[in-house]
């Protein structure tokens, strides 16, 4: 069991939880989340917002029970983690563009600090896009060399994208999709998808996804893939 330290509301529906840890967590993993008995049946998946000194930040979107019961948790209560699960977003030594959908800008912050902190001299720039309302913004301004924001339009349409940089998304597949249509073939594209799922570590099945390559497993062999085997 993990201690929680802070679960802040932070817009309509959208909560971010900080919890002691102690380990290694790569960007673009996931822990299962659990702090209920038996209803739901269902651990949650979540993605890693940030990690640095011991503690280790969720941001999360309130979708069902399970979210729903996280939200009401307060600090010095406990919550049981599984993890860090997954197959993250690469260390790339290039000029980085990420682009973000909603609750997909989620794991994207920890990737841009991480980015930044390795390779200081490289560009990197950042788009989100929001349906309603902008969150953490903040934090992405206080990382990045250039970030737009968009709310309630398409964030692939204010993308462009530049020779020799490498593209990071995560959000809405619609989204992904546009943005793997409108970036340039000898561009690298990696996607972060999402998926149901009841273990973490490709035991139940339930994550499967199709690719270019056959079924693949979100949870194991992602959640991040280069856009020629996530074909969207």
């Amino acid at each position: 069991m993990a201690l929680i330290l802070d679960n802040q509301f932070v817009a309509e529906g959208i909560y971010k939880m900080d919890v002691a840890y102690d380990g290694e967590v790569g960007v673009g993993q996931f822990f299962m989340l659990r702090a209920w008995d038996k209803d739901p049946l269902l651990s949650r998946p979540i993605s890693v917002h940030n990690y640095e000194n011991g503690v280790l930040t969720f941001l999360y979107q309130i979708v069902g029970k399970g979210t729903q019961l996280l939200s009401k948790l307060e600090k010095d209560d406990t919550v049981e983690l599984q993890g860090p699960y997954g197959k993250g977003f690469p260390d790339v030594d290039a000029d980085l563009v990420v682009v973000g959908g909603g609750i997909g800008v989620a794991p994207l912050y920890y990737v841009c600090r991480d980015f930044k902190k390795k390779h200081p001299d490289r560009s990197l720039r950042v788009y989100l896009g929001y349906r309603d309302t902008a969150y953490c913004v903040e934090e992405f301004d206080a990382v990045a060399d250039e970030v737009v924001v968009d709310i309630g339009g398409i964030i692939t349409h204010r993308v462009e994208a530049r020779s020799g940089e490498v593209f990071f998304t995560c959000g809405p597949e619609i989204m992904m999709k546009s943005l793997c249509d409108i970036v340039p073939a000898e561009n690298p594209v990696y996607v972060s998808l999402e998926a149901h799922m009841a273990c973490g570590i490709g035991a139940c099945l339930g994550c499967t996804c199709e690719t270019s390559e056959g079924n693949k497993k979100v949870c194991k062999d992602g959640p991040v893939f280069t856009r020629e085997v996530a074909a969207l």
